[in-house]
């Protein structure tokens, strides 16, 4: 039985409702903090951190939204090869995971030490996930990370040191909340020409932050993954 999730206390700051930001304004609000309970209750309207370049903590409700819908995921004849290259686990080891993601190499590196340990506390807690892709000799060879709130996954980064690694990974998160049923999708906040080509689109703010409303109201199944 995976371990029941664990409640933050409640946020001190009050953060602003993105529906009532203007049209096609990404940047929602400056300031607060990344402790755990603000992280997770911004999530829970639509919002995720990310500093800019200044240093300054910025939330973010991108409009248009990218989503991935379950039914649109894109698995080439390739893919589907190369899934049966790796083995994929949940959970097996979230702080690497966000470190290689993290890594300063990438361009635009945003993950910081801070982003870090928060969303270390959020992962035991119960909230946070990684799915893990290791090659035949037990290497990590790529994963991604992200927030689950129910039926909606928030995807954050994902990287590969192998390739096709990262994408398995997302294969096999699209198919364990399939399995679990229920009303389901991946937020992956702006929809890159990467991601369109796994099968992600743009949807107005508006109908993405209805969509995560009537969502988050089904369970999630990531734990459970992670404890089988």
């Amino acid at each position: 039985m995976p371990a029941p999730l664990i409640e933050p206390p409640p946020s001190p700051w009050r953060l602003p409702d993105p529906r009532q930001a203007p049209a096609g304004m990404d940047l929602i609000a400056l300031g607060a903090d990344l402790s755990p309970s603000t992280v997770l209750a911004a999530y829970r309207l639509g919002l995720f951190p990310m500093h800019l370049d200044t240093g300054e903590l910025a939330w973010w409700s991108p409009d248009p939204r990218g989503i991935l819908r379950l039914d649109d995921l894109r698995v080439s004849r390739s893919l589907r090869a190369s899934v049966r290259r790796f083995t994929i686990t949940v959970d097996q080891c979230f702080t690497q995971v966000m470190r290689e993601c993290a890594d300063e190499r990438r361009d635009r590196g945003w993950i910081t030490d801070e982003f870090i340990d928060t969303y270390s506390s959020l992962h035991e807690m119960g909230w946070a996930h990684s799915i893990e892709a290791w090659t035949a000799d037990g290497e990590l060879a790529g994963g991604l990370y992200g927030i689950e709130l129910g039926g909606v996954f928030a995807g954050e980064s994902m990287f590969h040191r192998v390739r096709d690694a990262s994408k398995v990974a997302l294969v096999r998160l699209v198919e364990t909340m399939r399995a679990a049923g229920g009303e389901r999708l991946i937020d992956v906040q702006w929809c890159t020409d990467h991601l369109a080509s796994l099968g992600a689109v743009e949807i107005p703010r508006d109908g993405y932050l209805s969509m995560i409303a009537g969502a988050q109201r089904t369970p999630g199944c990531l734990r459970a993954a992670a404890a089988s």
